[in-house]
């Protein structure tokens, strides 16, 4: 199938825990006219802190920039690939780089804009990703002795995520505040990145829409010829 628009966001390229690989699969496999890259696809705060870009990484890029030829595609600013502020309203060949995009009634951004700690307190958002970081390291030794075990993936930081109430609420307030952004920019839907929880959800009269990332979750946002959205998950 031939899609009319995929969005994706949060690859975090430039972290050990980048599915590149898998999404370059993903899109030679899921053709589409348009391609709407939701934000943090390359992570400038971890590799500011040391992190080393891979090879699979370049060819990550090197497939965008190829996919560019025939397909449109709209990079929207995130906050981990802020370095594309001064860029935005720019364009690449085919690739425009936006801060907002709206699509079908839909106001798509990535959602940094709406999370207190990226606005207000920036330094406490760092080290929250460090932690994510940390979590993310001791899931690849967990699952590590689980495969031995022959045990299924299991993630710690979405348990983590999960078990604590105040995680649990401010992705609640994040949902519920993203549907107001819409409607303050006359769009009846949203579609966001930023938390890493993909989700299909109707709040209030309105359709929340969230890509996920693909760093745990491996999700993306279809759109087919009859204008239905749906969750891809690998």
């Amino acid at each position: 199938m031939n899609y009319k628009t995929i969005i994706a966001s949060d690859l975090h390229l430039g972290t050990k825990d980048s599915q590149a690989k898998e999404f370059i699969e993903f899109l030679e496999q899921h053709p589409t006219d348009l391609l709407i890259l939701n934000g943090d696809i390359i992570d400038g705060w971890a590799l500011n802190r040391g992190a080393k870009w891979k090879k699979g990484h370049t060819k990550a890029v090197a497939a965008l920039l190829k996919l560019s030829n025939k397909t449109k595609i709209i990079w929207i600013r995130g906050n981990h690939d802020e370095f594309l502020t001064e860029f935005i309203g720019s364009h690449f060949g085919n690739i425009e780089i936006r801060e907002n995009y709206i699509l079908n009634n839909y106001f798509v951004f990535h959602g940094d804009v709406i999370d207190v700690f990226i606005t207000k307190y920036k330094w406490l958002a760092k080290i929250g990703s460090v932690g994510y970081d940390f979590a993310l390291w001791m899931n690849r030794w967990y699952n590590r002795y689980r495969a031995w075990r022959k045990l299924p993936y299991q993630s710690i930081s979405q348990d983590i995520k999960a078990g604590v109430k105040a995680a649990t609420n401010y992705v609640n307030d994040f949902e519920t505040t993203a549907i107001k952004m819409a409607a303050q920019n006359g769009c009846y839907g949203v579609i966001c990145g930023h938390i890493h929880q993909p989700a299909d959800l109707h709040i209030n009269g309105a359709h929340y829409l969230n890509s996920g990332d693909w760093v745990e979750n491996r999700t993306a946002i279809l759109l087919d010829g009859n204008d239905n959205f749906t969750i891809f998950k690998v």
